[in-house]
């Protein structure tokens, strides 16, 4: 007799698939979001050169 953890139901991990896509999309975004950020605020705070 299995338990319930040692079964397997491929269609179910299909049917998961999408929610896995949508959950690394997100985590893609928020990277993509924190360097930006990183990004404009290394522009802002850089100290200006002067070539005169």
């Amino acid at each position: 007799m299995l338990s319930a953890f040692a079964a397997f139901d491929p269609y179910q991990f299909v049917a998961n698939l999408k929610y896995m896509g949508l959950g690394m999309l997100g985590i893609f975004i928020v990277i993509c979001v924190v360097i930006l950020i990183t990004y404009f605020l290394n522009k802002v705070t850089s100290p200006k050169s002067d070539d005169k």
